[in-house]
């Protein structure tokens, strides 16, 4: 399998392999092609944004987000595309993220690490390049307005 690490050029007469990170598209080997859907992109960029320290969750946009995301809940479904929005080209990414962060933290330190986390789990894991992550910050989650669900009786 070649791929366009290994690949060898001629520069003014003379051979020399450069060293250039492989692309998603760039995945063609003479045993066949790897595509990578944009679900698999949606869902490398929601974990990786969750990863991060101060992200509370990722959430839906509007009604039907909030609706979608209450059925996902309720019948244990796949969140971890929940929230992020992306736009994949034959080399380059975009992705739009919605979340909500903890209280306290610094909003400008949270976007930046969540940027620098997505970007880079994205380019290693599919080869994209990532043009762009945009993040909205939709709201802030406070420990304290948890509601404790009273002890379950054991007896009756």
């Amino acid at each position: 399998m070649t791929t366009i690490d290994e690949t060898q050029v001629e520069e003014q007469g003379r051979n020399q392999t450069i060293g250039v990170r492989p692309r998603a598209t760039d995945l063609i080997t003479p045993q066949g092609k790897t595509t990578i859907a944009d679900v698999v992109v949606s869902r490398i960029a929601g974990i990786a944004a969750r990863e991060v320290e101060g992200v509370h969750e990722l959430v839906s946009q509007g009604v039907g987000g909030a609706v979608g995301g209450l059925a996902q809940r309720v019948g244990r479904g796949d969140t971890r595309s929940q929230g992020v929005n992306v736009e994949v080209g034959a080399r380059e990414a975009a992705i739009d993220l919605r979340l909500t962060v903890e209280y306290g933290v610094s909003i400008p330190q949270v976007a930046e690490g969540v940027r620098r986390n997505v970007m880079s789990r994205l380019e290693s894991m599919t080869g994209l390049i990532v043009k762009e992550v945009n993040i909205d910050v939709t709201d802030l989650y406070f420990p304290e307005d948890e509601v404790q669900a009273p002890p379950e009786r054991r007896v009756e």
